[in-house]
């Protein structure tokens, strides 16, 4: 065979490939790059490690041995006296390797092995780096294109003299250095080299490069030479490093040179046997190709139907072969899995056995295409498996000729795509799914590239931000993106595409309309399709509800504040209305002084009043609910403001005929009302319509969302409406503060609004309030449907006449002033009384005296127990003590949800003489 086309010949008459020098260029070019690099540290001292020698020496010999056995291999074959001089080179320095590492100082002896000396490894290096050398340049000298000279003897003697012969050299070089190692010149003292060392190294190194440099020149290059010539480079870069540019034995060039020379020893074996599995294989396969040839034409076509037979037994593909009327004439393996049918229970059978009845017909339109000699490619259709279940398949069918050309039949080629069409369903599903969702969010979905223009935007850019989507795509988020929220928006983007995913900020983006929307932002980077995906929430309304909440919570503090106020207050006061009686009877006989106890009666009653308003928009009045007719009640509340209102304003009622009764307190209802009325009349100066109206309405869950207050449910709406001046718009939400008035100082309080506030929120409701400037005023009050809660029989027995008795009362009160006044009146009544601070002394008075009637007690009272905590202790203690209880400030200690519990008397402060008389009666007559 030709040596230019065929690899099977020998390596070292086999012409170099441009492969095979671009190979070798780049090992070559990688040792320089390594060898530079490690050149400046060749000098650094490492740890002395003489187990690396040995290593080194050992793996170095048997690489060299197995370099040089393959070599005579070829020898034995090509004759050539060059490449049995390259082998002996290899024989030599195998060795050498040995020789060198039983000598080596540390390894096995402290001074080395075979009587070795100071210098003898030193030498034996010098000698094996400089030995082979030589043997290449033999190599080198003699080898030409078809391998130089040859050695006619047997090749046996040849093999049996080179052997010998290393052997012979290498017991001659390795008793001098050992046993007359004092005769040579000194090469390394102190484990540095000499001077002579110098000169030796560098002609050991002249050597290995005049061997290179002949190699270069000897061409033709077959693959050994080229090879060869990569290790003679690493052999260059092992003397350079381990004995020139290095200082001592175990420095970095030390141990860098040896690896180098390991690499040198493993090029050749490496190739050398690459070559030879390639060349085993291909003479195996010679082999059998000589042995197939060597068979019968008769084996042929059993081997080809066997090999045939194999392939589709062994295919993942179902293979079916069936005549041209249809019937199964084969059906491998894969079709018994795919359709469930034994190939015996198949074969012989039409076709029809896997065709569903809705098919029949395709089948015979591809049995006539098979007889026309036309392929079916890749149809998809549908075959039944013998369960009942349907498949979706992928035909291929071609033609099936006979040896003479004749058609005879079609093969078929079925593949399962049931799977995969489940899954291209499935994943349009989610295609769809996806879309669908991307249609009909009712947040904000952005899909940007990496620079932030816009690739899709979901249709409900149009309801938040007033844009079609097709205003968006194509433009930069720049353009839509407040500038004060750009860069915090690109920092986002800059840290999503860093891989921390679902980023959530704020941004805010210009509504079409020019205003500002603030949007919830939750982004993630795609970096397979470099895409920003974005979800955007609107907190339009959720900010509107945070400001209502907060709203909320300044009017609870008001509450508190205002609460707090008129507790005091009351205090004051029911000793001041208390005791005005008495002195108006003192004085009867002064006209002038009569007077002035009438006017600091009047300051009293307008003080009562003020902490009556006060209390209703603190939500803490005791509220008195009932069954309230409303049509009938907002009838009477017309009448009686037609006299106030004036001429000039037209009162005109506009109620529903069904409205439901409402659970409200009527006087309480009543006076809301009134103050509505005369702020609607103040907002008239010139005159107006007022309407007052009521109707029933349902508060459903989207108005409850928008009013955090509002409880789902039914309600009586009352309306009072006036075609007023109205309000400005900034001053709407301050309207139910307390004190605070738009009217000139003089008139108004500014507790009016408050007051109807406070009522319908402590009664369960909700007020609105509607106002257009110019136009006029809406407000409307929403009350609970009443659910059938009418008067009680404490409430009637309210209305038992005024009179004294002979009974003993307990009073509790902790304001020493209110206190006494109280004991004053009550025995001006004809009661005994009793009195205590708190409710400590109270029950120990309880305790000493079983004589006590009633408990006349404040709610609110310092220390560990309220007036309500007393009562129940003392009833606890004394079933029969009856209990009145008093207060300017309930708190929840008596009322709950705007309501006196159940059984609970209360005399609200203040109180005059008589209503303190009436009370007493009722809660002794209880």
């Amino acid at each position: 065979m030709h040596a230019g086309s065929d690899r099977s010949t020998f390596l070292s008459t086999l012409p170099a490939s441009q492969r095979d020098r671009s190979a070798a260029l780049a090992v070559v070019g990688v040792s320089s790059l390594l060898f530079a690099l490690a050149v400046p540290f060749a000098g650094v001292p490492l740890v002395p490690v003489p187990a690396f020698v040995a290593s080194y020496q050992s793996a170095l010999a048997v690489s060299d041995t197995v370099t040089a056995v393959l070599l005579l291999a070829q020898f034995a074959v090509l004759r050539s006296r060059a490449l049995l001089a390259l082998a002996t080179g290899f024989l030599f320095t195998a060795a050498a390797a040995i020789v060198h590492a039983l000598s080596f100082p540390g390894l096995f002896a402290p001074g080395g092995l075979l009587g070795a000396g100071p210098q003898t490894t030193v030498w034996l290096y010098m000698i094996w780096h400089g030995g082979f050398p030589l043997f290449v340049l033999t190599y080198a000298w003699l080898k030409d294109a078809d391998g130089g000279p040859k050695v006619w003897k047997p090749a046996r003697d040849a093999i049996l003299a080179s052997v010998l012969g290393v052997i012979a050299l290498t017991i001659l070089y390795a008793w001098i250095v050992t046993a007359h190692h004092d005769l040579l010149p000194v090469l390394l003292h102190d484990g540095h080299y000499t001077p002579t060392m110098i000169g030796v190294v560098s002609f050991v190194w002249s050597l290995s490069f005049a061997a290179l440099i002949s190699l270069w020149f000897r061409k033709p290059y077959s693959v050994i030479d080229v090879w060869l010539m990569v290790v003679m480079c690493a052999w260059l870069f092992d003397i350079a490093l381990s004995a020139v540019v290095n200082v001592a034995r175990f420095d970095l060039g030390f141990y860098a040179g040896r690896i180098y020379g390991l690499l040198a020893a493993n090029f050749v074996l490496a190739v050398l046997l690459v070559e030879n599995v390639g060349l085993q294989a291909r003479m195996a396969g010679l082999v059998g190709m000589l042995q197939k040839r060597a068979e019968s034409d008769r084996d042929y076509y059993s081997e080809r139907e066997r090999l045939f037979t194999a392939v589709v037994q062994s295919s993942n593909d179902a293979i079916i072969t069936k005549a041209l009327d249809g019937t199964i004439t084969a059906w491998n393996r894969a079709a018994e899995r795919l359709f469930g049918y034994a190939a015996g229970e198949a074969v012989g059978r039409h076709i029809d056995l896997i065709v569903p009845p809705e098919r029949r017909e395709e089948v015979g339109e591809i049995l006539a295409r098979i007889r026309n000699g036309v392929s079916v490619e890749l149809q998809e259709t549908v075959r039944r498996h013998k369960d009942g279940r349907e498949l979706n398949v992928l035909l291929s069918i071609s033609p099936l000729h006979s040896a003479n050309g004749e058609i005879i039949g079609g093969t078929k080629i079925a593949r399962d795509i049931t799977e995969r069409k489940r899954a291209q369903s499935a994943l349009q599903s989610e295609i769809e799914e996806r879309q669908r969702i991307f249609e009909t969010s009712q947040d904000l979905i952005l899909v940007t590239d990496g620079f932030g223009t816009f690739i899709q935007v979901s249709p409900s850019v149009t309801n938040i931000l007033g844009f079609s989507p097709d205003d968006m795509i194509g433009h930069s988020a720049i353009d839509f993106i407040h500038p004060d929220d750009l860069e915090a928006t690109r920092e986002e983007m800059r840290a999503a595409r860093r891989g921390l995913v679902k980023r959530s900020f704020e941004a805010r983006y210009y509504h079409r309309d020019g205003h500002e929307v603030t949007l919830n932002w939750m982004g993630t980077w795609s970096a397979p399709v470099k895409r920003h995906f974005f979800i955007g929430r609107d907190l339009t309304e959720k900010q509107a509800a945070e400001a209502q909440f907060r709203q909320i919570q300044k009017m609870d503090a008001i509450g508190q504040l205002t609460g707090g106020v008129a507790h005091d207050f009351n205090n004051v006061l029911t000793v001041i209305t208390g005791t005005i009686g008495i002195l108006a009877d003192a004085v009867a006989d002064r006209p002038d002084l009569v007077a002035i106890t009438r006017l600091i009666d009047d300051a009293a009653d307008r003080g009562a009043n003020l902490t009556k308003h006060l209390l209703a928009f603190a939500r803490k009045q005791p509220l008195r609910p009932r069954e309230v007719e409303v049509n009938a009640l907002v009838v009477e509340a017309a009448k009686l403001l037609h006299p106030t209102l004036g001429e000039q304003i037209q009162i005109t009622p506009q109620l529903t005929d069904d409205v439901w009764p409402a659970l409200v307190d009527p006087n309480q209802l009543t006076t809301a009302i009134l103050n509505l009325a005369l702020n609607a009349r103040d907002a008239m100066p010139d005159g107006g319509k007022l309407v007052l109206e009521t109707r029933n309405v349902f508060l459903d869950d989207g108005y409850a969302a928008m009013n955090a207050e509002v409880t789902v449910g039914n309600y009586v709406m009352i309306a009072v409406s006036d075609t007023g001046t109205g309000i400005p718009p900034e001053l709407v939400e301050r309207v139910f503060d307390p004190f605070f008035t738009t009217k000139e100082v003089g008139k108004g309080t500014g507790l009016g609004l408050s007051m109807v506030f406070g009522f319908v929120k402590q009664s369960g409701g909700h007020i609105k309030i509607y106002s257009e400037e110019g136009h006029g005023t809406s407000v409307k009050i929403y009350l609970p449907r009443s659910t059938g809660v009418h008067e009680t029989d404490y409430e009637q027995m309210q209305a038992v006449p005024v009179e004294g008795g002979d009974e003993k009362i307990l009073i509790v009160e902790d304001d020493a002033l209110v206190r006494q006044y109280v004991v004053t009146q009550i025995k001006s009544l004809g009661y005994t009384a009793l009195e205590a601070g708190n409710a400590a002394e109270a029950l120990a008075i309880i305790d000493s005296d079983n004589g006590i009637h009633l408990l006349f007690t404040d709610v609110i009272m310092p220390g560990t127990m309220n007036g309500r905590q007393l009562a129940d202790e003392a009833a606890r203690r004394r079933p029969a003590l009856k209990t009145l209880f008093t207060s300017g400030y309930t708190e929840n200690a008596i009322v709950h949800h705007g309501r006196l519990d159940s059984g609970v008397l209360l005399l609200a402060k203040p109180y005059r003489k008589s209503e303190l008389a009436r009370m007493i009666r009722v809660a002794l007559m209880s």
